[in-house]
């Protein structure tokens, strides 16, 4: 079975799903939805495959395959699985068969669609799918930046074709900012095709590259090479996103459906920040010491201002979308801080953002669905009417606000040590985010689900089965991964220490005043 494309089935397996979707005449539409559930399922399966045959302490990539794509230009079709990337198709893989079912109803709800139109919805999730994996598992630069864009192209349509009265505005928002960034790291993706190409046959093939870097061998000016690594942090930046490049985030989360919404910040929003981790810092180790500084400031930045603003929302899915910017901030403060425990933390942190981002903006949106608004004074004394509701948004809040014994605990307290031991005051002042977080999770769930039940909300029904089968495996990990999170960090671990000898990076010494370390409590050299 190790012969077997593994890589290329799970990416052309939605591909023909959605493709199958597509070619459903009018009177078989309604098996669309089926069909759209099966595939992301047979998805999961193969994902399974993969971390079941993965060898943690193999070589980095495994299940490669390599075969001509454009010799003209030295590009390849090359896929390559490491544990980094494992752990962001097995999130992607688990979450796709829970946002089918989660928006099962919504492209029949969104405004000014019809029924017709489901079939086109769920065609377009799967598309967006395929591309998010070949973007984590592509190891050809001129590969991933193919499908880096494409996946723009589906994800408009999801925003701006289902969900609220100004999803267009949304959409066109969500599509430029990214264009943006797409044609700003092209040239950056072309720029680097000529560097390799000097010191022999040009190249796109991100294996040869890193070789050829940590070997000293490209040859290129530094400067050069500072501004290419500044085009593909836009790029990735934008996508992520960072603050201040972060505004067409809320309004396309808001007027998108929830389970389109979550598909973009819990996977598509991913590829950016796995974009840093991979090719920012492998591609430009230098260049990414140059402005680690600068770039965790503007995380820093991001944290704070998220949660600030997070607060002041009159909009539970807004609230949640702010959220997200601050949590994003995390996971590019601990890339750019360059340590293990950072880099460890950040890889896991976006699995556990993914997990928590989806429960809490699935019930929330299950809650919108059946009170028809968003504003926050529209709700209270929920708890009362609709107990399992209230509990499921209590425990997926609890995880957002990185509560002990949940999960996102874990990645955001290695992000904070990694990120001591290099930025101190940067860690500092992050770790402030994580009272605000109290302030606006708790102050949430305070005005929306305690408290006598507000006039309209006294027959709000409860969680249905079909919401529950959503909402329960996303708790059940939430819960699990804060109690152990082992299996995940060992297929973390060995590709971060990977990519810091890559970097040529070694975590700081621990050090305590000017005292030698030998001399603390007595020790001995």
């Amino acid at each position: 079975m190790t012969d077997f494309p593994w890589l290329t089935a799970l990416w052309v397996v939605p591909v023909l799903g959605a493709v199958a979707i597509f070619a459903l005449p009018g009177a078989s539409r309604r098996f669309a939805k089926p069909v759209a559930l099966g595939t992301t399922v047979a998805v999961l399966v193969i994902a399974i495959a993969l971390a079941v045959q993965f060898e943690s302490g193999g070589d980095r990539y495994q299940f490669v395959e390599s075969h001509e794509w454009i010799p003209a230009f030295g590009a390849k079709y090359a896929l390559g699985i490491d544990g980094i990337a494992l752990a962001l198709v097995l999130l992607t893989a688990v979450l796709l068969p829970l946002l089918i079912l989660a928006g099962w109803k919504d492209a029949d709800d969104s405004v000014g669609t019809s029924s017709r139109k489901a079939p086109t919805y769920f065609a377009l999730t799967l598309l967006v799918e395929a591309m998010v994996l070949v973007s984590f598992v592509a190891l050809d630069v001129l590969l991933f930046y193919v499908f880096f864009e494409a996946m723009l192209i589906p994800m408009y349509f999801l925003i701006g074709g289902f969900g609220g009265a100004n999803r267009s505005r949304a959409a066109v928002k969500f599509l430029l900012y990214n264009l943006l960034g797409g044609l700003v790291m092209l040239a950056a993706v072309i720029g680097l095709y000529v560097v390799t190409a000097r010191e022999g046959a040009g190249t796109f093939d991100f294996r040869e590259i890193v070789a050829a870097v940590s070997a000293g061998e490209l040859g290129a000016d530094p400067t050069v090479l500072k501004a290419l690594f500044l085009g593909f942090m836009f790029a990735f930046a934008v996508k992520a996103p960072l603050w201040p490049f972060h505004t067409w985030l809320p309004g396309a989360a808001v007027e998108a459906t929830p389970a389109s919404a979550v598909l973009m910040m819990a996977v598509v929003d991913k590829v950016g920040t796995f974009g840093m981790l991979r090719y920012c810092l492998e591609l430009f180790p230098d260049a990414s010491k140059y402005f680690a500084l600068a770039i965790a400031t503007l995380a820093v930045i991001g944290i704070v201002y998220g949660a600030i603003l997070a607060i002041g929302q009159t909009d539970v899915m807004r609230l949640i979308a702010y959220t997200s910017i601050s949590h994003f901030g995390f996971i590019i403060l601990g890339i750019f801080a360059m340590t293990s425990q950072g880099l460890t933390g950040s890889t896991l942190y976006m699995v556990n953002h993914g997990i928590s981002t989806a429960a809490l903006f699935l019930v929330a949106g299950f809650l919108v669905s059946r009170r028809g608004t968003r504003l926050i004074e529209s709700y209270g004394g929920v708890q009362k009417v609709a107990p399992v509701l209230a509990g499921t948004f209590l425990v997926a809040g609890l995880a957002t606000l990185s509560l002990p014994g949940l999960a996102p605990f874990v990645s955001e307290f290695l992000v904070l040590i990694g990120t001591f031991t290099r930025y101190p005051v940067a860690a500092v002042i992050a770790v402030s985010a994580l009272v605000l977080a109290a302030i606006y999770i708790l102050w949430l769930y305070q005005r929306m689900m305690t408290g006598p039940v507000t006039k309209g909300n006294e027959r709000i029904p409860d969680l249905v089965p079909r919401e529950l089968v959503v909402v329960g495996p996303l708790l059940a990990l939430l819960i699990v991964l804060g109690v152990y999170p082992k299996p995940v960090l060992d297929f973390i671990t060995p590709a971060v220490s990977e990519t810091m000898t890559t970097i040529d990076q070694h975590d700081p010494a621990p050090t305590a005043g000017d005292r030698p370390a030998t001399e603390i409590g007595g020790g001995h050299k």
